[in-house]
């Protein structure tokens, strides 16, 4: 049976959040003797412009009823078409007969505007995760994984080029994972991406205490990230006693210090792995880490991949 996936666009969407999609589920429909027909589709029919200047012709949005997976994509027009009534409805409605609907990168925006979201844990692009978490608090909302599956009716995937990711997936649930993985090799893709999305993001920059005693810390830690750090000797440098400067630093940063100190040498590690040729031990002794296993376990828990894989993936 053909199941119809139908990919909405706007005026400002991301060209590879319709282009990743389009091209797995058009790969598998090959594979699988017409499994998927596939449409473009924007309101009136109207052609789809993006960023980059590359345009897309399109469909009028169908019949409502008529489509197996709904899938949402992001970009810089995001804002507007979820503020046009006429965008939102049909959506609405087409999420309530669609078998799934799948957002990719900031079209979680768009769902989250429909209250297709409510209740759930989802994803997006690391870059707007804590806007689409203060704009709707109903949500939960991860930046880490590539994607995420809420229930059978609802996927969302992170920046860009995860929707691909995650119409891989959705293929391997539909049809297995022998096609899946034959259209992921045609792509010169991974079937199942390692690690999450947190090992793309820029390098945090974290933000400044207003207390003077905390930023002249925060200073110091960023000046000498295998320093020792101990939570004595930063309270000394804030003239606090360590649970007033614990307590006062959670409030300033949102953090505790330990934590924080740990961000910044994961963040030096990050740096040196990308820049030198020096050993994975010699970097984590000289960011503080003590041992390379430290710095493995740190590495696998905030970036989502040892750090010898990281270094072959972004030196």
């Amino acid at each position: 049976m053909t199941q119809a996936v139908v990919i909405l666009g706007f005026p400002g969407v991301q060209g590879l959040d319709i282009v990743g999609p389009h091209d797995v589920f058009t790969g598998a429909a090959l594979l699988t003797e017409g499994g998927y027909r596939v449409s473009v589709v924007s309101l009136d029919g109207q052609p789809i412009s993006t960023p980059t200047s590359l345009a897309f012709v399109a469909q009028a949005m169908p019949d409502p009823h008529d489509i197996d997976t709904l899938v949402l994509p992001g970009g810089a027009g995001v804002d507007a078409a979820r503020q046009d009534p006429d965008t939102i409805a049909w959506i609405t409605t087409a999420a309530a007969s669609s078998r799934r609907v799948v957002t990719v990168c900031t079209g979680a925006f768009l769902a989250a505007s429909a209250g297709l979201l409510d209740g759930c844990r989802v994803t997006t692009h690391w870059a707007f995760a804590d806007q689409l978490a203060r704009e709707f608090p109903t949500i939960t909302v991860d930046p880490e994984p590539i994607f995420v599956r809420s229930s059978n009716a609802l996927w969302t995937a992170a920046g860009v080029t995860a929707g691909i990711d995650l119409s891989l997936a959705l293929v391997e649930e539909d049809y297995g994972t022998e096609v899946a993985q034959a259209v992921a090799r045609w792509l010169v893709l991974y079937l199942r991406r390692p690690g999450g999305q947190l090992q793309f993001a820029a390098p945090l920059w974290a933000p400044r205490a207003g207390r003077q005693a905390i930023r002249d810390v925060q200073e110091a830690i960023e000046a000498e990230p295998g320093a020792a750090h101990s939570i004595s000797e930063l309270a000394q440098r804030a003239a606090m006693s360590p649970r007033h400067f614990t307590r006062v630093f959670t409030e300033q940063l949102g953090e505790a210090p330990s934590a924080y100190v740990e961000q910044v040498r994961t963040e030096a590690a990050r740096r040196q792995l990308e820049e030198t040729d020096d050993t994975v031990v010699t970097i984590a002794e000289r960011c503080g880490f003590g041992t390379s296993e430290t710095m493995r376990r740190t590495f696998i828990r905030r970036v989502g991949i040892p750090p010898d894989q990281y270094r072959r993936s972004f030196s």
